[in-house]
């Protein structure tokens, strides 16, 4: 149980496994025996699905009489990019100045390697806990999320399994721990747009039509104006247009065809079918309109398809979950933590549906970058939260 208490020395661990999405690498081996000696039992299935890599993930659980506590995260990382750019090898949980360098180390094989020692300070401390403790950890957060936590938590739910509260590790602090929890997410959505055109020499416009044109008169339907001005809880929906695509190497040739693909980050104002619907009216609205078209009599010829998932807007209200995490991060850190729904997406979105969820980790300041990093301090801080959030959560 010794070396599973130092976050230090299990987060090292952790980095050295190159577990880039969706590669197990190591890490859920590694995890598993830092889980097995603290009295945890580990299941490692697989799931998969065509057209997607399969994805091996973990569960861990060790029961008690009392309620039940989920910790929910991933060992899988972004790929390093550049290695001969980084100050340190990316794998190698270097540790200048205080701080431990790795890809992995805040997003978030940090959460992961903390909240392992909180538990087994709690059980070296108390012997025993006053409930069940769960480990729902994944390989793919940061590949296409589909044979990851949402299918861990139905695979795990048919098995019997149900959970009163969850954690989410993910780094939620901007600069400093004790900043920030994330008590929801905003929803997304993606989709591509397709403008058909008529290809034709751009001498002779009258005898094309270009969809170039088409495409700039719809993108401009989606970018304004804006879907709305923010709510209580969220900041305002917020859409972005991530590639437009011709694929047209000739200067003296209109293009046949136009594309260009968004995505959306939407609060509580919309669901996802009132979105979509708005999106389809606005696009059909402006498809009709011939500023950018003139002597064009037929509406824009487009096709629009969604891709992916939707991911639905959450808020969480459980007060025992919120407060007892608070109070442990206001006890250890002396702020008491912004309660937020700003940033992107996590795997809380498929956690709120089997319990309330809050996500709360390290800070985030180096996530995806070279020479990602975490300050020493910083784990032993996040380490003594967990603990005192164990602690005061089964009392």
């Amino acid at each position: 149980m010794k070396s599973s208490i130092d976050p230090v020395q299990n987060l090292a661990e952790l980095i050295a496994c190159p577990s880039i999405t969706p590669a197990e690498g190591g890490a859920l081996t590694v995890l598993e025996a830092m889980l097995a000696p603290l009295g945890f039992s580990v299941e490692r299935p697989t799931f998969g699905e065509d057209g997607t890599p399969d994805v091996e993930n973990l569960y861990a659980r060790r029961s008690g009489n009392g309620p039940h506590l989920m910790f929910a995260g991933h060992t899988d990382v972004v790929p390093v990019g550049d290695a001969a750019a980084w100050t340190y090898p990316p794998f190698s949980a270097a540790i200048h100045n205080g701080e431990m360098y790795g890809r992995g180390a805040v997003d978030m094989k940090g959460g992961i390697a903390c909240f392992v020692a909180a538990v087994g300070r709690h059980l070296e401390k108390h012997g025993g806990l006053n409930g069940s403790i769960s480990f729902v950890i994944t390989g793919d957060e940061e590949g296409p999320s589909i044979n990851g936590t949402g299918k861990l938590l139905d695979w795990a739910k048919a098995k019997g399994e149900s959970w009163d509260a969850a954690v989410v590790g993910e780094p939620t602090n901007p600069e400093k721990m004790g900043d920030m929890m994330k008590i929801g997410r905003r929803g997304g959505l993606s989709g591509t747009i397709v403008v058909h055109g008529v290809q034709g020499h751009v001498a002779y416009p009258h005898l094309a039509d270009n969809p170039i044109r088409g495409l700039v008169t719809l993108i401009e339907s989606l970018l304004y104006p804006a879907f709305d001005n923010g709510t209580k809880d969220f900041q305002a929906t917020n859409l972005e247009f991530t590639t437009i695509d011709v694929g047209n190497p000739a200067v003296n040739v209109i293009p046949a065809k136009a594309t260009a693909t968004f995505n959306i980050r939407f609060n509580d104002t919309w669901t996802d079918e009132t979105l979509m619907a708005e999106i389809h009216n606005r696009l059909d609205k402006a498809a009709g309109r011939h500023k950018l078209r003139p002597g064009k009599m037929a509406p824009v010829n487009y096709e629009l398809t969604w891709r992916n998932r939707v991911s639905h807007v959450f808020l969480t209200h459980d007060e025992k979950l919120i407060g007892t995490l608070t109070s442990a991060v206001e006890a250890t850190t002396g702020k008491r933590p912004q309660l937020s729904t700003s940033g992107g997406t996590s795997d809380a979105r498929f956690i709120k549906d089997y319990c309330p969820v809050v996500e709360f980790g390290l800070v985030g300041k180096t996530m995806h970058m070279v020479d990602e990093r975490v300050a020493i301090a910083d784990l032993e801080t996040l380490t003594q939260i967990y603990e005192r959030f164990i602690a005061d959560f089964f009392a």
